[in-house]
Order: C-alpha cells, then sequence, then structure tokens
C-alpha cells in the first residue's frame, strides 16, 4: 500500500474514520505548534511527510497537494478555522502558515 493511501487509514482500532484532510490538518496543526507556531509552509509539508516515513528530497506531489489543500480549506471554513487556529500571517496566497494557540 503506498503511503498516501496509509494517510487516509491513519486512525486507532476501534476509533471513528477520520476523514483525510481533518487527519492532514490536525497533522499540520501539531508541526506547526513544535516549530514554535508558524513556519514556511514549505518546512511543514517537509516535517509532515518525515512523521509518515516519506524521504523529505523526493516528497510525493500528490501528499504536497493535499497537505496544502487541507490546510486552505480548513482555514477558509471560518468553523474549522477558529477549531485548529490556522492563520495566513502576512494575507491569503502567502505560503507562511500560522496557529494560533487558545489558552
Amino acid at each position: 500500500m503506498s503511503k498516501n493511501l496509509e494517510i487516509a487509514s491513519d486512525t486507532r482500532p476501534g476509533k471513528k474514520l477520520a476523514r483525510p484532510s481533518q487527519s492532514l490538518a490536525k497533522r499540520v496543526r501539531d508541526v506547526l505548534v513544535s516549530l514554535g507556531g508558524e513556519a514556511h509552509r514549505a518546512m511543514v509539508i517537509e516535517q509532515v511527510a518525515r512523521s509518515l516515513g516519506h524521504d523529505v528530497r523526493q516528497i510525493p506531489d500528490d501528499l504536497q497537494v493535499a497537505l496544502i489543500h487541507s490546510f486552505e480549506e480548513n482555514w477558509r471554513d471560518e468553523r474549522r478555522r477558529a477549531a485548529y487556529g490556522f492563520h495566513l500571517p502576512f494575507g491569503e496566497g502567502s505560503h507562511r502558515w500560522s496557529v494560533r494557540t487558545f489558552h
């Protein structure tokens, strides 16, 4: 099974199957938090790919597209943006991603 297909099935036994976009969004959020809350999307993609076992010198295009789409889809939806804390500090079109943490 290819690694990109494993993303969609990345759940624990007995746990309700999460939508792949939500699983990726959670991974993006976790990486952003670990990087201090803000990073260039290329670094975020690299870190997520590494956590999934990919060689970061050859990240599959479909994984990169899926991660970008997941961030953008969740950023555009007001409810999900609030849930994940996604933010574009330099505005739409920026490749700098951040996450707002709520205390």
